[in-house]
């Protein structure tokens, strides 16, 4: 029997076990986190799928994966239909398939600490509506049967430099402080790992590419805190960064402290912090004012200090990537080259910096038919060698202690045909077109997001992810609440109005499955854009991310004048940033990647 068929059996014998005829499996921790530690990995241990979104339900005879349409393909090639039926997202909900397919009189369980109270009232309705029964579990079903399961990491935590913070710890509890007057309320719950990171300006390594700590904090309205952390983690030098006005206590101590504010107003934000976190609340006799963390969009907008900062690391990783691609041009139609080893090239290339603390995220590395998976993640198994007439596409970043980069390239191996040209310049268009948007104060990115999408669109052709996302400062590679996405994909919904200080990515693409993958990938920074003759304000973008876009695979003739004099000013300004990091034969080449297209 296969190990996640072997698993999911193992499962459904607890559930019985338990009394329960069902159990819904997230992708998050207790924190809401996009990306979790491996104790959290719940949903890959038992299915076998290694996105980074998604979400699986299990009921006695038959049991379905949840996925959005980045991981269309990735899904089909790691979890096993003849167990799983493949759902797709936003199409179809987790709740309205248990309301279709969960027992008369059935008791379905969820873990009160991984899921939203928003989720736990749908659920709750739909399958009430079926007279089944949504039931909280005292202990997760799938930590009862995960032999060998990770411990949650014991990485120290680090104190972030102030000078690269651009502001105390003091300076940002202080702007909490103000909004809990402003709001009226004694004490906000910040649950998110990197709210909690910005806010006391501290780092750890609890989870893999993203420099966070396990860690709740709960700040009062005179500007006080307390930290609950695994003590263990915590060093003399973040003690001594904490200073007096933050209380360090043990992380296994915060679901008893939430029940100690009866008659107080508490700040919780209803899409970060989960179910459980509300329940403590409520039953402890305190007041809850649901709202969003505010410390979301105060970390969005970055300061002059985080911005120099990002500039510095985008040069560095910049540098990096240049020497990676010249490599690759020569290296791979040698060919014995393969998706690992070439990933395993770039890592190189960025720790020959002296300064690289981690990648951003896993490297997509991708060749042939695997780039056709937007969020594609190489295993040994799926290791693929790069061969003559793919399109190797590369998406990469790396954290710093100044930033965090994100990019994307495409490297042709041998001759690419004439459509996959056509597609590469359709998606540089749309590119260009978010680079050069100008757009009034109010726009979100959502009204922009067709203007990426539009040269696609005049071939029939379109991608299934958003355009961009936010991007934290040595932070999340995801950050919100900023993002370029139409409301039906994955990112969509309602937006956050861009605002001068957001760095957010861009990046549209276009995927043929079974054959290749092409996206364009830079960070941008928001910034005003001054018009004297003009009687508005606007907004604009400034390119952040610096390296040579693919000539060879751009048809000059679709491109406007506008378009290739944006393309020339961008490979020149490549040359300045990157040419005096390299040597002279890679200036060379350097320059030769970035001579005028016409």
């Amino acid at each position: 029997m296969p190990p996640y068929t072997d698993r999911l059996h193992a499962l459904r014998a607890q559930l019985q076990q338990d009394g329960l005829d069902g159990f819904v499996v997230p992708l998050t921790d207790e924190h809401m986190s996009e990306y979790v530690g491996g104790y959290a990995q719940r949903l890959a241990w038992l299915t076998g799928f290694q996105g980074s979104a998604g979400a699986a339900a299990v009921l006695a005879d038959q049991a379905a994966v949840f996925t959005d349409g980045r991981y269309t393909l990735q899904v089909r090639q790691q979890v096993d239909g003849a167990d799983w039926s493949y759902q797709p997202v936003p199409a179809v909900s987790i709740t309205g398939w248990l309301a279709e397919h969960a027992p008369q009189g059935g008791r379905i369980g969820y873990d009160p600490w991984l899921h939203t109270s928003a989720w736990v009232r749908e659920a709750g309705a739909a399958l009430k509506a079926k007279g089944a029964t949504l039931v909280a579990v005292q202990h997760n079903p799938i930590d009862a049967i995960w032999a060998n399961r990770p411990l949650p990491s014991d990485a120290k935590l680090a104190v972030q430099d102030d000078v690269l913070a651009g502001a105390s710890s003091a300076e940002k509890r202080g702007l909490i402080a103000d909004w809990l007057g402003s709001t009226q309320a004694d004490a906000v719950v910040l649950t998110a790992l990197d709210s909690i990171a910005w806010a006391l300006n501290i780092r750890g390594g609890d989870v893999a590419h993203t420099p966070v700590a396990l860690a709740y904090a709960i700040v009062d309205a005179d500007g006080t805190a307390q930290l609950f952390v695994a003590p263990n983690k915590v060093t003399d030098a973040v003690r001594q960064h904490l200073g007096n006005a933050v209380r360090v206590r043990d992380r296994s101590e915060f679901a008893d402290a939430l029940g100690g504010y009866a008659g107080k107003l508490i700040a919780a934000d209803p899409e970060r912090a989960v179910a459980a976190i509300f329940d403590r609340l409520s039953a402890g006799g305190a007041t809850i004012l649901t709202a969003r963390d505010p410390v979301v969009l105060a970390k969005a907008l970055k300061n002059p200090a985080e911005i120099a900062g990002h500039r510095a690391a985008s040069a560095r990783d910049g540098g990096a990537l240049a020497r990676f691609l010249r490599w690759c041009e020569t290296a791979l139609p040698e060919g014995g080259q393969t998706e690992l080893s070439a990933a395993a090239k770039l890592q190189k290339l960025r720790e020959a910096t002296g300064v690289l603390l981690d990648t951003s995220f896993d490297t997509i590395s991708a060749t042939g038919a695997n780039g056709a998976s937007p969020h594609y993640h190489v295993t040994e198994e799926s290791n693929a060698p790069i061969e003559a007439g793919q399109l190797y596409l590369v998406d990469s970043g790396g954290q710093y202690a100044d930033g965090t980069t994100d990019v994307t390239r495409i490297v042709p191996v041998g001759e690419p045909t004439a459509e996959m040209r056509d597609r590469f310049t359709r998606v540089l268009k749309g590119h260009i077109a978010i680079a050069t948007a100008i757009f009034p104060p109010g726009t979100n990115g959502g009204q922009i997001d067709a203007f990426a999408r539009r040269p696609l669109w005049e071939a029939g052709l379109d991608y299934a992810h958003g355009t961009g996302h936010g991007v934290g400062a040595y932070l999340s590679v995801h950050e919100g609440p900023q993002r370029i996405a139409q409301p039906n994909y994955p990112g969509g919904g309602p937006s956050e109005p861009l605002r001068a200080g957001m760095i957010i990515s861009n990046e549209p693409g276009y995927y043929k499955a079974g054959e290749y993958g092409i996206r364009i990938e830079n960070l941008v920074l928001v910034e005003p854009r001054a018009f004297p003759q003009g009687d508005a304000d606007m907004l604009g973008f400034e390119t952040l991310t610096f390296a040579p876009i693919e000539r060879t695979l751009i048809v000059a003739e679709m491109l406007s004048d506008s378009e290739a004099a944006w393309l020339d000013a961008y490979h020149a300004k490549v040359v300045d940033v990157l040419g005096p990091q390299l040597d002279p034969a890679e200036q060379a080449w350097l320059a030769e990647k970035c001579a005028p297209i016409r």
